[in-house]
Formats: structure tokens, sequence, C-alpha cells
């Protein structure tokens, strides 16, 4: 059950799925798969906010490559539990991915939209490469044949909240990844 300590939506979680010492055991073990990849090479991070923005610091911390990073919106969520339609990407880059080695991070990968689509417009933007890492894959949900190249967590099929993800742009500071409790998001 959730400690007391920590922030009220706690109390929120039906279940935690991954304590915040896994989160952080794992991201060192992405990061370390990361700097053998790239090592010697420079590496552009691109981060798919709001979600993937305090994965991405933590996974920055990690990374040895010299960077540069830079963000835009996406997303299948539309005030809702489950991706839904066609995915929103609001192309807010500033910098330039032409001839540039490309780290594309987010938070969960779920039906496989959203991040397709922001790997496809980079790659059409000229990218050398492109190589997506997520916190979260959530396989039983895949919609389209795309899987990511870096992956913390295989999950199951259940709405999760905490470490950057959301329920209504609440619960975001959550130190793990929870299960939220039906009655928090008005499910059954």
């Amino acid at each position: 059950m959730p400690s007391p300590k920590g922030p009220p939506e706690l109390k929120h979680l039906d279940h935690i799925l991954v304590s915040a010492p896994a989160i952080k055991r794992r991201i060192a073990g992405l990061g370390e798969q990361i700097n053998s990849d790239y090592a010697g090479k420079d590496l552009m991070v691109v981060a798919i906010v709001n979600g993937a923005l305090i994965f991405t610091a933590d996974l920055l911390r990690q990374l040895r490559s010299s960077l540069r990073l830079d963000c835009l919106r996406a997303s299948s969520y539309h005030d809702g539990t489950k991706a839904v339609g066609e995915p929103r990407i609001v192309d807010s880059m500033k910098l330039d991915v032409r001839g540039h080695n490309v780290l594309l991070v987010d938070d969960i990968l779920d039906t496989g939209k959203t991040l397709a689509a922001v790997a496809g417009m980079i790659k059409d933007k000229g990218a050398t490469t492109v190589k997506t890492c997520v916190l979260l894959d959530k396989k039983a949900r895949r919609a389209v044949p795309f899987e990511a190249d870096y992956v913390g967590f295989e999950i199951p099929n259940e709405f999760v909240v905490g470490y950057g993800l959301d329920f209504n742009e609440r619960y975001r500071n959550l130190p793990c990844i929870g299960v939220l409790k039906p009655k928090f998001y008005g499910g059954k």
C-alpha cells in the first residue's frame, strides 16, 4: 500500500506497479545501453512532453554523449484513459534534426501510433538515425507494428499514472508508477 510520505495522491493508487527505486535502477541501465550505442557520437534527444519530462530529465543525467535537447508535444490521449484516434502532434521543435542521430524519448508506448507518427516525422526532416526510448511498454494495446529500441518496463494493460504520466494533468509528480483506483477516473 502507498506510504503516508509523499504526495497525498499516493492514496489514489490501487497498487504500485513499479517502485521509485526500481525506476532509478532501470534508468541507470538504459543510460548504460544508450552510452554504449552512442559512444563517440553526438546525440540529439527529443522528448515528447509533458509525459516524458521527468523520465527524460533523469535519463539525461545518465548520458555521457555530447547532446542537445529539444521537445515537442504529441498525444493520443484526448482527456481520457485510452489512446484513441490519430495522435495530435505539435511540432514545436527549435533544433534542426537534419544529419543528426535522434533519440526520441516518451513515457509510454501504448498503441504505437504516436511514436510511429513522431518518428516518421523526424525521419522525414532528415535525421541520420531515429531511435526510441520509452519508460513503459504496454504491448497488449499495440495497434500498429512499432517497437521501441530501449524499454524501461513492460506493463500490463492497466491505466497507470505517476513519474510523469497523468490523468487530467494530475499525478505526474508521484515517484512511482501505479494503477489509479477506478473511482478517481470514472472507471468501473
